[in-house]
């Protein structure tokens, strides 16, 4: 039990901190714990059929059907959380005046939230998929005490989460935005950094160089903070150069499309933030 445990809570704590970081990136919109819990079903169903197809995932794409699976959905995520990070960089401003002027209630555009519903879905997919394949082998092979595992796993990791959510919660108001941009860039980077793991693993990508170095002496990833780093900021203590390549190239774009976005959205913000003042005098 105590195996299946870390297993899950590995998985769940993956999917919980990605949920966290999003969530807390939209911080006052209304309507987001709808979307929250329609991308938690979606994300939990999308699982369940990837263990309904295991085996024909497995026999795709010459056996390395779960690679390019996994490739895809990372690669989504850091779509749909660029998208994200771009939009919040254009509206976050105007956001942050009206939670101001009008205590909380904001008004953000369906896309945004359509946006929030695909990263939590896509989150819960990965990692839920990776947790019932798990899982069904070990019943298979006749483990015992799998729901016991299952259930601190679970509650381990959703526990950590909501940790994290509420410290976000406590930076703040003028540089929430920023700070969740910030982490919300690294986060993608570093999913576009693990999808290039998966595609070199499934041949479709050269390594350039394997490894580029090796700082598992002072951190290894099958630690708990190598983990959670490699999360929150794309660690890895050994990666290859393709990895690095795509780690880099995401956070530069990142970086460059929220410059421009920013300056363009200033005066914007500015005339929002009059608007919601000038009733008040």
């Amino acid at each position: 039990m105590p195996g299946i445990a870390l297993l899950v809570f590995r998985e769940v704590l993956e999917a919980a901190l990605i949920i966290t970081i999003v969530c807390a990136a939209t911080r006052g919109v209304p309507r987001r714990g709808l979307f929250v819990g329609g991308g938690l079903i979606l994300g939990v169903l999308g699982a369940l059929l990837v263990a309904l197809f295991a085996g024909s995932l497995a026999n795709a794409f010459s056996g390395v059907g779960q690679e390019v699976f996994n490739a895809g959905v990372l690669l989504a995520a850091v779509l749909m959380i660029s998208w994200h990070v771009l939009w919040m960089s254009s509206h976050g401003r105007a956001m942050a005046a009206e939670m101001k002027a009008l205590g909380g209630a904001v008004q953000s555009g369906s896309s945004s939230l359509m946006m929030l519903l695909l990263v939590v879905a896509l989150a819960v997919l990965r990692e839920g998929s990776e947790v019932v394949l798990f899982l069904y082998g070990m019943v298979a092979g006749g483990a015992v005490g799998v729901l016991g595992g299952l259930a601190l796993g679970v509650i381990a990791g959703t526990a950590v989460g909501f940790a994290l959510y509420y410290g976000l919660l406590r930076i703040p108001l003028r540089h929430f935005f920023d700070a969740t941009n910030a982490m919300l860039m690294l986060l993608a980077a570093g999913l576009a950094s693990s999808a290039a793991r998966y595609l070199v693993q499934a041949d479709l990508l050269p390594a350039l160089t394997d490894p580029l170095w090796d700082s598992s002496w002072l951190l290894s990833n099958d630690s708990l903070p190598g983990q959670t780093l490699h999360i929150l900021i794309g660690y890895d203590a050994r990666p290859s150069g393709i990895m690095l390549v795509f780690y880099t190239a995401t956070l530069l774009l990142l970086l460059g499309g929220v410059r421009w976005v920013a300056r363009a959205a200033a005066p914007r913000a500015g005339h929002a933030a009059a608007a919601i003042a000038a009733p008040q005098s």
